[in-house]
């Protein structure tokens, strides 16, 4: 019994008393119990339950869904990017080193509030991969994608639940920019065959993310250096989050593009070389038949 008491103590004071006081109450952030279950739920659904049980189905359409759910996002990251980007601006932020703030004052407030936002948007970000197993477009149900998406809003949740905005804002921001780039592009993408003339810049989002993480990098791996009032553990794991993004992203773009050129130009040159074979072939044979 007095273990079970030990426990339970160290469950309340490490959920809930040293947690940022004011997002006690708001949703998804009183125990753990909420943002675990949508974690396990989503993954059960889309690798194991949501293909078993669409294997012997036709995929879903859902062209309209998918449509509203992008314009969805287009505007929730316009939203954030607009607030981060305010945040960033008053006279108090500090690009070099920002401490969170804490207190109940308007700004506080309103950087816990973003923060929370943001958590909201990577909960919702979750629904990407449900739309592809509905749809069996079962090549873009990735490790790269899925372990992004997991991680993002696990993460993502243990900030606003210890140390919302302050160093971390610049990350939130520039997410939220390339997303509404990347929500952009879906949803262009999505209108059908007519439109794909229009997203030749695919390619250039990746290179964007992958811009996005190596800044992101370099700004918290900047401040273990000196005396900030952040978490340094939360700098470490932004900094060790990103490596990681920056070889799962690097990876796919060289697999997705850099391989795919290379393997068209051997293509081109090798048509090439059989055209000149077949002409010099087709010049001897002129020549001897005269």
């Amino acid at each position: 019994m007095e273990s079970l008491q030990i426990i339970m103590d160290k469950y309340n004071d490490t959920f809930y008393t040293t947690a940022d006081q004011r997002s006690l109450n708001w949703l998804f952030m009183g125990g753990p119990g909420p943002i675990l279950a949508i974690s396990i739920s989503y993954l059960y659904f889309c690798l194991s339950f949501g293909p078993r049980i669409m294997k012997n189905r036709r995929p879903f359409e859902l062209k309209t869904a998918v449509m509203l759910y992008n314009i969805f996002q287009i505007l929730l990251s316009i939203f954030l990017v607009y607030q981060g980007s305010m945040y960033m601006l008053t006279k108090d932020y500090k690009f070099a080193c920002e401490p969170v703030d804490y207190s109940d004052t308007p700004r506080g407030v309103w950087g816990a509030s973003a923060s929370w936002w943001y958590l909201f948007a990577k909960i919702t970000e979750l629904i990407d991969t449900v739309f592809f197993v509905l749809r069996k477009k079962n090549s873009q149900v990735s490790f790269l994608h899925v372990y992004h998406h997991t991680i993002m809003s696990l993460l993502v949740w243990i900030g606003v639940k210890y140390f919302p905005c302050g160093h971390s804002v610049l990350l939130g921001t520039m997410n939220s920019f390339v997303h509404v780039i990347m929500y952009t592009y879906y949803l262009i993408s999505g209108l059908g065959p007519e439109y794909q003339k229009y997203v030749w810049w695919k390619k250039h989002v990746t290179l964007l993310q992958l811009v996005q993480f190596a800044i992101v990098l370099y700004h918290n791996a900047s401040v273990l250096f000196i005396d900030c009032a952040y978490p340094r553990a939360a700098n470490i794991m932004i900094c060790i989050n990103s490596i990681l993004f920056i070889y799962l992203f690097g990876k796919f773009y060289i697999n997705s593009y850099k391989k795919d050129n290379y393997k068209k130009m051997k293509h081109e040159t090798l048509k090439k070389n059989t055209v000149k074979k077949e002409n010099k072939k087709n010049i001897l044979d002129y020549i001897f038949n005269c």
